[in-house]
């Protein structure tokens, strides 16, 4: 008997199937997914430094410059540049909040920043550190250098931010 390579990308030989065990075709439609939909309203965007862009935000100890993603991507993306104003007062920082949103990464870009999140205990992060943040996970800011400035990319734009006692 011979032998013959199979290829991972077909599919092995089917044996024959009972008329009880035969499952029925499903017709599945096609759908758009909101995705997809907002993904054909975006438009190219640039943002160059410039320092008159940083202005308050969420945090009072924050400065915040908007990139424009939120209006690029028709609310899709909120991606900004944070620059934490020194110096840090862990009374004022040190809130355990979350975010309801469904993506958000963070990028250290400058200086250090101490965070810790629930369930995973506290992190000193340096430029080039990077961390994804699971939506709604409980977490807060316990330091922070003088010059720290991180990239935050968040995903939807507008988002409920909730401070726990």
């Amino acid at each position: 008997m011979a032998r013959t390579k199979t290829s991972a990308r077909r599919s092995p030989a089917r044996k024959p199937v009972s008329k009880k065990s035969r499952a029925k075709p499903v017709r599945v439609a096609k759908r758009v997914s909101s995705a997809t939909a907002k993904a054909a309203s975006h438009f190219f965007r640039v943002s160059h430094h410039n320092e008159e862009d940083f202005d308050g935000g969420l945090r009072r100890y924050a400065k915040y410059r908007d990139l424009g993603m939120a209006k690029a991507t028709n609310g899709m993306v909120q991606a900004h540049v944070i620059r934490f104003v020194p110096p840090c007062r862990p009374e004022e920082v040190s809130k355990l909040h979350f975010h309801d949103v469904e993506f958000q990464m963070i990028y250290v870009l400058k200086g250090w920043i101490k965070t810790e999140l629930e369930g995973q205990g506290a992190h000193v992060m340096r430029p080039g550190s990077a961390w994804l943040q699971p939506p709604r996970i409980k977490h807060k800011v316990l330091d922070y250098s003088d010059d720290a400035e991180v990239l935050e990319i968040i995903l939807p734009a507008e988002f409920e931010t909730t401070e726990l006692p």
